[in-house]
């Protein structure tokens, strides 16, 4: 059995998940590189990486690289003398970096692949109305996540479902299926399978404040996939107008209602206690939402604050 010296690569909180399962079950990690320090928020505060955070408070050896082709890094790394790399949700690796342990580089993906390759395969399988996801580890090579499979673990998505619920229950299948991995490249009885490539592919784009906007034009049941697949970040947003204001606003939760109706597609219902958004099919109900400079609140608490008029919209 080959004893496994282990360099881990990650940056935000999911990969932190995986790394403290690899720590917690005794695996011999020899280095962490994550992201560069960097400054966040209204402050410009210098921020840490979840990853970062983790490793200072369990002494492990860190490298935070600007350039991962600096010959500094290059000569640290080596200098750890790992006969394994594991990258979770990190940036593309220049093929010096994963061809540098003998047993080589692999990664976890939060997608069943070769499906939602990308920046957000999360949000995308919830966004595109899926009603399956999984994690995928496999071998890195030149291009982003198309190496040699090595395992894949299916999981369903619940209709209610959103990113932030589904993110947690992938970091505990992704946490089981890396310690699966790890067992079969001890025991040397890895086989792989190549990813074939088809135009049914469905691909996991970066989010941006484009493809993040509601259109309110689609059905009730894309607008509501729409809505749980950004929540809770980055959030679906539009605009609501009414009486000469516009406000750009976030709609962090919602739930959907089939219906016959001949309002207008954007037309704001509101009473005291709720908020409706018609649609082509129906309705979307409104239950938490976020004004511009102020905090998510139930729209309860926003209804008591602000009256809307009956011409009112979103779009």
């Amino acid at each position: 059995m080959e004893k496994l010296r282990i360099v881990f690569m990650g940056t935000p909180e999911f990969a932190v998940g995986i790394l403290d399962t690899i720590i917690k079950n005794n695996y011999n990690v020899v280095g962490v590189i994550t992201a560069a320090d960097k400054p966040a928020g209204r402050g410009q505060k210098i921020k840490y990486s979840d990853v970062k955070e983790y490793a200072l408070a369990n002494n492990l050896t860190l490298l935070q690289p600007n350039n991962l082709k600096d010959e500094g890094f290059l000569a640290q790394l080596k200098a750890l003398n790992a006969n394994l790399q594991i990258v979770v949700a990190f940036r593309m690796l220049p093929e010096v970096v994963w061809r540098m342990p003998e047993l080589g580089t692999f990664n976890l993906h939060s997608s069943l692949l070769p499906n939602y390759r990308g920046a957000a395969p999360i949000n995308w399988a919830i966004i595109n109305g899926d009603i399956k996801t999984g994690v995928t580890t496999f071998f890195i090579d030149d291009k982003i996540d198309t190496g040699a499979m090595i395992l894949s673990s299916e999981i369903e998505i619940a209709a209610d479902e959103n990113a932030g619920h589904l993110h947690d229950r992938l970091m505990q299948l992704g946490s089981v299926t890396v310690l699966e991995t790890l067992a079969l490249i001890e025991k040397g009885n890895i086989t792989t399978t190549i990813q074939k490539d088809n135009l049914e592919i469905k691909t996991a784009y970066k989010l941006n404040k484009e493809n993040c906007k509601i259109d309110w034009t689609k059905s009730a049941q894309e607008i509501h996939n729409s809505i749980r697949g950004l929540s809770p970040y980055p959030s679906a947003w539009c605009f609501f107008q009414d009486k000469n204001e516009e406000w750009n606003v976030k709609i962090h939760e919602a739930k959907m209602t089939f219906e016959r109706h001949s309002m207008a597609v954007g037309s704001l219902i509101c009473s005291k206690k709720e908020m409706k958004i018609a649609v082509k099919d129906g309705f979307i109900e409104v239950n938490s939402i976020q004004f511009p400079g102020k905090k998510k609140m139930n729209v309860r608490e926003l209804l008591n604050g602000i009256a809307f008029s009956e011409n009112a919209k979103a779009y």
